[in-house]
């Protein structure tokens, strides 16, 4: 009785809402009419073309947008975990964008790229280089995104490796000196097997959130130019609120579910691997 009104809130908040969009994704409903007509999967059927279409475009981007955060929080946990003047001032000043907002992030790399008044091109201006259209052509907006996802994740990783790493007996570090070890090897046969186990685990949590990622696209490139940075968040969004195919959108969205679904469990059977060791 106690777990009563949580259960209650779940079944609300989750899954209502989920029942609710399933059957929604059988039915031929609008926002622009009142009535709605069973079709069964005929809306599954409409949209895989689509599906598939952006799902490669989101796979790019949450692939990308893992890797380099991953890359860079590494990189950096590592030079923090050395011993140099002001690592402290550092680990502070590297964790505020982490703090901020995504939208906020989102408007920030979009006025930085901006094409008429970005801080990218005036800089550039300024050193006599020619100027970039970074939002205006299919390449340059995709490494736009990315970047600024970059920038907003890779704190976080930062924090997981470094506690890692602050966790690795010292002896073994001066162990290996003693043997001839150089930097590069210490860090390739003791640093990185001892992180290595966390650090996939939290690539894998950053590729999932990734994956349903919506307000840096949506911010700073609305999907586009054409089609190029629509991902599967974005397509959902156009489809419900753009086209008002609320059946067509629902039959997205557990496509998306199954699809999140899969590679949830992937997580969570590494997660249980990892413990097992």
């Amino acid at each position: 009785m106690i777990a009563l009104p949580a259960v209650l809130l779940f079944l609300v908040i989750a899954i209502y809402p989920l029942i609710s969009s399933i059957g929604t994704s059988l039915y031929d409903q609008s926002l622009l009419r009142p009535d709605r007509t069973f079709v069964g999967f005929d809306n599954y059927t409409a949209i895989f073309g689509e599906f598939m279409a952006r799902l490669g475009t989101t796979l790019t981007f949450a692939t990308l947008a893992t890797i380099f955060p991953v890359l860079l929080g590494v990189a950096l946990a590592v030079l923090l975990n050395a011993r140099i003047r002001g690592r402290n001032i550092l680990r502070g000043t590297l964790m505020l964008p982490w703090l901020l907002p995504g939208v906020v992030v989102s408007f920030l790399w979009a006025w930085i790229f901006n094409d008429s008044y970005g801080v990218l091109n005036h800089l550039l201006t300024m050193v006599g280089l020619p100027e970039v259209s970074m939002l205006g052509n299919p390449t340059g907006a995709m490494a736009a995104v990315v970047i600024a996802k970059t920038w907003h994740s890779f704190p976080w990783i930062m924090v997981v490796a470094l506690s890692v790493l602050q966790t690795l007996p010292a002896e073994q570090l001066e162990a290996a000196t003693i043997d001839g070890a150089t930097r590069s090897q210490r860090f390739r046969y003791i640093s990185l097997p001892h992180i290595v186990g966390p650090v996939a685990l939290v690539a894998t949590l950053e590729f999932i959130y990734n994956f349903g990622n919506f307000d840096t696209i949506f911010v700073m490139t609305g999907g586009g130019p054409g089609d190029s940075t629509t991902t599967l968040a974005v397509s959902l969004y156009q489809l419900a609120f753009g086209s008002y195919e609320l059946g067509k959108a629902s039959a997205m969205g557990v496509l998306w579910l199954i699809l999140l679904a899969i590679i949830s469990s992937a997580y969570l059977l590494l997660n249980r691997r990892l413990e097992k060791r």
